[in-house]
């Protein structure tokens, strides 16, 4: 095989300039592109595509399906559920008081992030450590984190605010007076999206 392809180990794909440690559990169907390395006791769930320059800390999980973009790095601490979208260069966290005087290392000092099934974070955006980000949720470019997001809300801008919300397949939903949605699948109640 030339230097530079794609290398078929135990059912997945690692692309030789990886790094993939002992003890990392990679699901079928995933790929692993360049420059990437997978960290000892990392999950990672089938059908999943990691771009180039992805990092996966030891002891995360990553759900199927699940799609991470170039130069993203997943802290310990932080779980991606089935579907997730991880866009280009977007950054989670794993520490709230970083001081590199006083390092706080191993998993009793990170703090747990959820990203919630099938949830949308756009490039350059940032997700600050112990939050749950909600399932079908959509969070915008470059947007900043720093609460709880709802299901199937969307969030923009920094700090980051819902500013609408959105169906399963990421397109805004609209409502009439009495807060249930055109289509009639959803209803919005003091800020929480319910389906019908």
């Amino acid at each position: 095989m030339k230097k530079g392809q794609m290398q078929n180990k135990n059912g997945f794909f690692i692309h030789d300039s990886s790094y993939n440690d002992k003890g990392s559990k990679i699901g079928k169907g995933t790929k692993i592109w360049h420059f990437s390395h997978i960290q000892g006791n990392s999950i990672i769930g089938e059908n999943c595509t990691l771009g180039q320059n992805v990092n996966v800390a030891k002891n995360v999980i990553i759900g199927n399906n699940v799609k991470i973009q170039n130069n993203v790095s997943v802290y310990e601490g932080v779980e991606l559920e089935d579907f997730v979208f991880c866009g280009p260069s977007m950054v989670f966290t794993n520490i709230k008081v970083p001081r590199s005087e006083f390092p706080q290392r191993g998993s009793k000092h990170y703090m747990k992030t959820l990203i919630k099934k099938s949830a949308s974070i756009g490039a350059n955006a940032t997700i600050i450590c112990g939050l749950t980000v909600g399932k079908y949720s959509l969070i915008g470019s470059g947007a900043v984190v720093t609460k709880n997001v709802p299901n199937y809300a969307l969030v923009i801008g920094n700090p980051g605010r819902i500013v609408g919300w959105v169906d399963k397949m990421g397109k805004r939903i609209k409502f009439d007076i009495n807060n249930v949605s055109l289509c009639g699948n959803f209803k919005l109640t003091k800020n929480t999206l319910s389906e019908k």
